[in-house]
């Protein structure tokens, strides 16, 4: 770890494990038995680092404390690169970043999206601010598992920002009211105003009879980045295409759960689902294999 790492607050580990979106079970968790499983812990890595940087922009330390730690979480990953990683989670990473060839461009972009919410970007951001933090947490994400999962081909990156965008877009949406207890609103600012919503707070928006209105242009840009992320699949490795069809479809039903239930509804949070349903889901995934 260098000096500057240091000055900047040295990274540390919160113990968290699989991605998950507010403290919930996600696909991303449930599908890890389809990774196949001598690339099962590579995959864990992934989402455990992606845990570790999120922790630090959740978490309650005064805001410029969390943007140095994260600052400090970008210097970890030159050492990462450099074959001299000193956390628990860079450690775990070392082997599948050159095994698998994990572009170390995306480990940096699930920073700099944590950094977009440690630094208070995400309070009804503009349009193009909603897309690149999109692109920085979901593409990022999905483009390293995809490479994990052994395609880090043209096509797989583009298939990873589809169906990134289509997810994080997604699951804002239904952690409205959870963001806005972290003081974020992942509305963008030109659905708010075309809604009509002018509101001091965050809580005034979520209370806004127009609220539906404005998360309307999300939810349209969601299910336009899920077709494309469908369209795409079948250019992806086949041995990917379990795992990467069963997130995609699990955040699509959670796409269409939200418009049934009508947009803007804020949604308590879910108990996770039993052991013999993710089981059940599993399950049906494998037996249509990579068809």
């Amino acid at each position: 770890m260098t000096a500057a790492a240091t000055t900047a607050g040295r990274p540390g580990t919160t113990g968290a494990g699989a991605f998950t979106s507010i403290g919930r079970i996600d696909a991303l968790d449930w599908a890890l038995p389809l990774v196949p499983r001598d690339r099962r812990d590579a995959a864990r890595a992934v989402l455990a680092f992606r845990s570790e940087v999120q922790a630090v922009a959740d978490g309650t330390a005064p805001r410029p404390e969390r943007r140095g730690r994260l600052a400090a979480w970008r210097l970890e990953l030159d050492a990462l690169e450099a074959g001299l990683p000193a956390t628990p989670v860079t450690i775990a990473l070392q082997q599948p970043l050159h095994r698998h060839r994990l572009p170390r461009a995306e480990l940096e972009n699930l920073v700099l999206a944590a950094d977009m919410d440690a630094g208070g970007v995400m309070v009804a951001p503009p349009q193009c601010d909603l897309r690149l933090y999109a692109r920085r947490s979901g593409g990022a994400l999905i483009i390293l598992l995809t490479a994990v999962l052994g395609d880090t081909s043209h096509a797989a990156g583009c298939f990873g920002l589809a169906l990134g965008d289509a997810m994080r877009l997604t699951t804002l949406l239904r952690d409205l009211g959870s963001a806005a207890r972290a003081g974020r609103l992942c509305l963008p600012r030109e659905a708010l105003a075309e809604a009509g919503i002018v509101a001091a707070s965050t809580a005034e928006v979520l209370e806004h009879p127009a609220l539906g209105a404005a998360c309307g242009p999300v939810a349209a840009t969601a299910s336009e980045r899920f077709l494309d992320a469908r369209l795409m699949l079948p250019e992806v490795a086949l041995p990917a295409r379990p795992f990467l069809r069963a997130v995609l479809e699990a955040h699509e039903d959670l796409l269409e759960t939200l418009q049934a239930q009508g947009h803007g509804t804020v949604f308590p949070p879910l108990p996770p689902p039993g052991r013999m349903a993710l089981a059940a889901r599993v399950l049906r995934h494998r037996l249509r294999g990579a068809a």
